[in-house]
């Protein structure tokens, strides 16, 4: 048997050397073609169940195994119930990406890691990492397959081609794509031909089957299953008309929150279903930002203005509704507000790749402030976080095109009271199991 096994691979790599150039050629392309196969679609929901712990309020999730095409032939969990402890584990460095703009707008560049100043409830932290968008950076496209926003379909995917042509060939691209249902039609990747591949896939047509739009549980399976394990800059984009059908969303804020304790001790459907806040949770533990893009009309008192002056309050309230917003637009803003990011709106910027284009322009002109919390993590909950510069660094300048040197220390701390410093708001320490 032995001998058998040792002739064969004599006469195999025989052969191989035997073979002309060309035949290797060939072979070594069908190899690399089969590199870029696109993989088969993955449902995110399948095998998923939810259930609430009474005790501390977390969601925890467990995905069944050998389910098969019957959801009620469960088989065997597949994870224990709880929050993953990867999530603890990368919680415990602090991550905080933020924007420094100019009284115009302008991205202010160049800044190091002495310029800037992190507080954590209030409390300076040590800042042990920093990086000025050079580490590569994690986007997911989650993309509204539903028959409302279908429509866009084909602007989509010119316009996924231009957010790639935009980021750095170091970043990686997901699609996600849902309507009643998620899937992921593309993992994480580099490879730009298989993003290609994806957007020309038939399965995101396959998705739009459904008069449903679950917006937000396709964004927290998207937050949850894709960035578990990875650092750096994270963002999901979406596009949808955020008319969402899962959540039962409205106009008491009372409709975004966590079932009230003797509903959770009482356990059942509705103390295990998802809602806004478990959303808001998850996309805070793990950093990831959101920037919503609405293919509905944007309100006219939704301002840029309106929005940072209610950035530290809910935006769903009697004064909004009275101001003529659609609620299921201001939760689009308020998942923005609570994750960090940005909200756009589609028919007011002339192309979907000028949309991207701007997200684009955002991730390279972040900086990325890391710390190691003093509090450390023993207790549950929200943490508020601010973001400032420097005094004496607060309107760097680049040396003058005329004379090489600085500008005067005091023209540029003159020049930064109108200097902004934008960033997520808080973020959150899950529970333990």
């Amino acid at each position: 048997m032995r001998h058998d096994t040792h002739l064969s691979l004599v006469l195999a790599a025989l052969l191989s050397s035997l073979v002309p150039a060309s035949v290797a050629q060939e072979k070594s392309s069908h190899k690399s073609q089969e590199k870029l196969k696109l993989p088969r679609p993955q449902r995110l929901d399948r095998g998923l169940e939810f259930h609430r712990d009474s005790a501390t309020g977390e969601l925890r999730v467990i995905r069944y195994r050998n389910e098969g095409t019957n959801p009620s032939l469960k088989g065997t969990p597949a994870a224990p119930a709880g929050p993953p402890a990867n999530i603890r584990a990368r919680v415990s460095l602090v991550e905080v990406s933020c924007r420094v703009l100019s009284a115009d707008g302008t991205p202010l560049r160049g800044l190091g890691r002495e310029d800037f100043r992190v507080f954590e409830d209030g409390i300076e932290q040590p800042i042990a990492h920093f990086d000025a968008s050079s580490d590569p950076a994690s986007v997911a496209l989650v993309l509204d397959a539903s028959p409302s926003v279908f429509r866009e379909l084909a602007e989509m995917k010119a316009a996924a081609r231009r957010l790639a042509k935009y980021l750095s060939p170091r970043d990686e691209i997901a699609i996600v794509a849902f309507a009643a249902q998620a899937q992921l039609v593309l993992p994480f990747t580099r490879d730009r031909a298989l993003l290609e591949s994806a957007m020309a896939s038939p399965a995101l047509a396959q998705v739009a089957d459904s008069t449903q739009s679950n917006i937000y549980q396709a964004v927290y399976l998207t937050a949850r299953e894709l960035f578990q394990d990875r650092a750096g800059r994270k963002a999901i984009v979406l596009l949808t008309d955020g008319q969402d059908s899962g959540l039962g969303l409205s106009w008491d804020p009372a409709s975004a929150t966590l079932p009230p304790a003797g509903v959770r001790q009482n356990s059942g459907a509705q103390a295990d279903r998802l809602t806004f806040e478990d959303l808001a949770r998850e996309l805070a533990a793990a950093g990831v930002e959101v920037y919503a893009i609405s293919t509905q009309p944007r309100p006219r008192a939704m301002t840029q203005a309106w929005l940072a002056t209610h950035r530290d309050e809910m935006l769903i309230t009697p004064v909004a509704r009275k101001l003529g917003m659609p609620h299921y637009t201001l939760y689009l803003a308020e998942l923005v507000r609570r994750a960090g990011g940005q909200i756009f709106f589609f028919r007011e910027i002339g192309t979907l790749g000028d949309i991207y284009r701007q997200i684009t322009e955002t991730l390279i002109a972040q900086y990325t402030l890391g710390y190691y919390p003093a509090a450390g993590l023993a207790k549950p909950g929200w943490r508020s976080l601010h973001v400032e510069l420097r005094g004496d660094y607060s309107a760097p300048y680049a040396a003058s095109s005329v004379t090489g040197r600085d500008e005067p220390r005091a023209k540029r701390e003159a020049a930064g009271a109108n200097i902004r410093v934008i960033h997520r708001i808080a973020y959150y320490v899950p529970a333990a199991p």
